[in-house]
C-alpha cells in the first residue's frame, strides 16, 4: 500500500553535535527572543534572571535529562516509550499530555511564526518606515485580524516545516539545524554588539543585569520556573522524541547541560540585544507580549540602518521559530508514523494538512471568528488562539513534566533510569544524589505549584489563608 514504511530501521542522529543543535533548535525559539525579554522587563530585570538561572539549573536540567532518558530508553515516540519501559501500566498518559500539548502549541505557534515572516517582508519593503510608535499597535491588530494574509504566511511557514521534517532525521532535521542554529547565534551576537554600542545603552544593561529584589514575589519565582519550562521545550514530548533517536554511546547528561546552557545564553543575549535599544529610544521594557510586533519596529526605525536591522531581526525570529516548529511537528509525525507504519514523507504531509486547518481556526480567532470563545477556569471566555495557548501552557505542559518526573523516579524506578543515564554504569554522573532528590521530590512539587498558579488555584489558596 502506498505510504507504508514496513521494515524500515529506526532513524538516529548522525552525531552528538547534530543532536545538540537539533535539541537547542527546539529549545531556542520565540520563547527566548520574544517571551523572555518582556517577562524580565515586567519582573524587575536582573532579579528575574537570577531566579530563572536557578530554575534552569535545578528544574530545567532535571526534567530535560529525564525526557532524554525516557526517549532513548524506550526507543519510540512520546507515548510508546512509556509503554515499552513499563508495559501494562498507565504511565503512557504522561506522553499523551505531551502530544496533546504539541498539537495545541503547533496550532497557534505557526500563526505567530507566520507573523514573523510577514513582518520580515513589511520591514524589508519599508512599509513600517516612518510609522509613529502609537500606530504600530493598530497596524498589528489590523493585520492579525485579516482573514487571508496571515493564513497565507502561516501556510508558507508550515510548508517549510513539513519539507524539513519529511526528509528525515539526518537529512532533514539534523542537517538544517546545523545550518540554522549557528546562523541564529551569529545574528543575535550582531544585534547584541549593535545594542551595546549605542550611546546610553548601559542604562538598559544595568536594568537587565542589576538585581532588584524588592520586586521579587512568589509570583515572580513561579513565572521564572514556568518560563524555564516553556523555554526548554519541556512537557511537549519533543525531548522524549529527540532522545529516542540517540545512540546508546552518547552522554545524555552532558548533552542536557549543553542544551540548557545554550538556551539560557541565548535568552540573556536576546535581552542584551533588545533592552539597550529600548532604553536609548525611551520605550518601556515592560511592554508585554506586544514588545516584538508593536514596539520594536519603532526602535529599529529610530536607529541608523533601521530597515537592515529590523529585517534581520524578524528574519532571526522566523529562523528560531522554524527550528522549534520542526521539533514540535516531529512529535506528531513520529507518533502517527510509528503507530500506523507509514512513510515519513506521507505522514508529514498528512499531519501538515491537519495542522494547517487547526492553525486556520487560531488565526481567524483574531478577526472573523473572534466571537467564538471557550470558557477557561480563572480566565473567563477565551478566543481559540488564547485557549490553545493557555490550555497547553497552564495544564498540558506541567502535567506532562510532573508525570515524567514521577515516572522516572517511581514508575520506571531509579535503578533503571540511572542505568540508562550512565550508559550501564560506564559514565560518571557526579550529580546523581542531587538528581535523585530533584526528580523524586523537588521538581514534582515545584511543577505542581506552577500548575496550581497557572490555573489561579494557588493565588486563591494563599488569599484564603492570608
Amino acid at each position: 500500500m502506498e505510504g507504508k514504511g514496513v521494515g524500515v530501521e529506526r532513524e538516529s542522529w548522525g552525531s552528538q553535535f547534530g543532536f545538540i543543535m537539533a535539541a537547542a533548535g527546539s529549545a531556542i525559539g520565540l520563547g527566548n527572543i520574544w517571551r523572555f525579554p518582556y517577562m524580565a522587563g515586567e519582573n524587575g530585570g536582573g532579579a528575574f534572571i537570577l531566579i530563572y538561572l536557578g530554575a534552569v539549573i535545578l528544574i530545567g536540567f532535571t526534567v530535560l535529562l529525564c525526557e532524554f532518558a525516557v526517549g532513548r530508553g524506550g526507543q519510540a515516540n512520546a507515548i510508546s516509550s512509556f509503554r515499552k519501559l513499563v508495559p501494562g501500566s498507565a504511565w503512557w498518559i504522561a506522553g499523551a499530555f505531551g502530544v496533546m500539548a504539541a498539537l495545541l502549541i503547533m496550532s497557534f505557534y505557526i500563526v505567530v511564526s507566520g507573523w514573523t515572516m510577514a513582518y520580515t517582508w513589511l520591514t524589508l519593503s519599508g512599509q513600517l518606515t516612518g510609522v509613529a510608535a502609537y500606530q504600530l499597535t493598530d497596524i498589528f491588530n489590523e493585520y492579525a485580524a485579516r482573514p487571508v494574509a496571515p493564513i497565507v504566511w502561516m501556510g508558507i511557514f508550515l510548508a517549510l516545516t513539513v519539507a524539513i521534517t519529511a526528509t528525515g532525521i539526518k537529512s532533514g532535521i539534523e542537517r538544517w539545524n546545523k545550518i540554522l542554529m549557528p546562523l541564529v547565534f551569529i545574528i543575535l551576537i550582531i544585534f547584541m554588539i549593535r545594542g551595546l554600542t549605542l550611546e546610553g545603552s548601559m542604562v538598559g544593561v544595568n536594568f537587565l543585569l542589576q538585581p532588584d529584589f524588592s520586586q521579587v514575589t512568589g509570583t515572580t519565582v513561579l513565572l521564572a520556573l514556568g518560563q524555564a519550562f516553556f523555554s526548554l521545550s519541556l512537557g511537549m514530548g519533543i525531548m522524549i522524541t529527540y532522545g529516542s533517536y540517540l545512540k546508546r554511546k552518547e552522554n545524555m547528561a552532558s548533552s542536557a547541560a549543553t542544551v540548557a546552557g545554550l538556551d539560557t545564553g541565548v535568552s540573556i543575549i536576546a535581552g542584551l540585544a533588545i533592552f539597550p535599544a529600548l532604553f536609548v529610544v525611551g520605550l518601556d521594557p515592560a511592554s508585554g507580549p506586544g514588545l516584538v510586533f508593536m514596539v520594536l519596529p519603532a526602535v529599529f526605525d529610530s536607529l541608523p540602518a533601521g530597515v537592515l536591522f529590523g529585517t534581520l531581526f524578524f528574519f532571526l525570529l522566523a529562523i528560531a521559530a522554524l527550528t522549534s516548529a520542526v521539533s514540535i511537528f516531529e512529535v506528531l509525525v513520529a507518533l502517527i508514523k510509528e503507530k500506523l507504519n507509514l512513510s515519513r514523507a506521507f505522514t508529514a504531509t498528512t499531519v501538515g494538512i491537519f495542522i494547517f486547518f487547526c492553525g486556520v481556526t487560531a488565526s481567524l480567532s483574531w478577526g472573523p471568528w473572534s466571537h467564538i470563545t471557550i470558557p477557561f477556569p480563572g480566565l473567563g471566555d477565551l478566543r481559540l488562539f488564547a485557549f490553545y495557548d493557555r490550555l497547553s501552557a497552564l495544564v498540558m505542559l506541567p502535567m506532562a513534566g510532573l508525570l515524567t518526573c514521577l515516572f522516572v523516579a517511581w514508575g520506571w524506578k531509579f535503578k533503571n533510569s540511572i542505568k540508562e543515564i550512565t550508559n550501564d554504569g560506564q559514565l560518571n554522573f557526579s550529580w546523581l544524589p542531587v538528581f535523585k532528590i530533584m526528580v523524586g521530590f523537588v521538581a514534582p512539587i515545584v511543577i505542581f505549584l506552577v500548575l496550581l498558579n497557572g490555573l489561579g488555584i494557588l493565588p486563591a489558596i494563599l488569599a484564603w489563608f492570608g
